[in-house]
């Protein structure tokens, strides 16, 4: 499953959240949602399929740990949306002439009309 998907869910994601604090057995993650234990499970089964979480066995209890692995695509679609420049380069060239042009301008119009104030 997408990581994506696994995220959509705002139960996944409070789950997810708490994985981060640390490792959680079922009926401890489930004393934290208004939902039932088996709900909780099927969430978590869903996270483990998208490789954001794993589970481990231990005696009855199955433990849920948080897979910082898992959450790299998602990382890496952050990084590519912050890290584009906002403009292009020719848009940036655009302005930087026309900063020039106008400033040369308003210096052309200066001079003429400060030697007419001294004559």
């Amino acid at each position: 499953m997408d990581p994506f998907t696994a995220l959509a869910d705002p139960v996944r994601r409070a789950l997810l959240r708490r994985l981060s604090r640390g490792p959680a057995r079922v009926v401890d993650l489930a004393a934290e949602h208004p939902i039932s234990r088996p709900a909780v499970s099927k969430h978590l089964k869903v996270l483990v399929e998208a490789g954001l979480v794993s589970a481990e066995d231990h005696g009855r209890e199955r433990h849920y740990t948080l897979v910082d692995e898992g959450l790299a695509p998602v990382r890496d679609l952050l990084h590519e949306l912050t890290q584009q420049p906002r403009f292009s380069e020719s848009v940036l060239d655009g302005l930087d002439l026309e900063v020039r042009r106008t400033v040369r301008d308003h210096q052309g119009a200066a001079a003429p009309a400060s030697s007419e104030e001294t004559a």
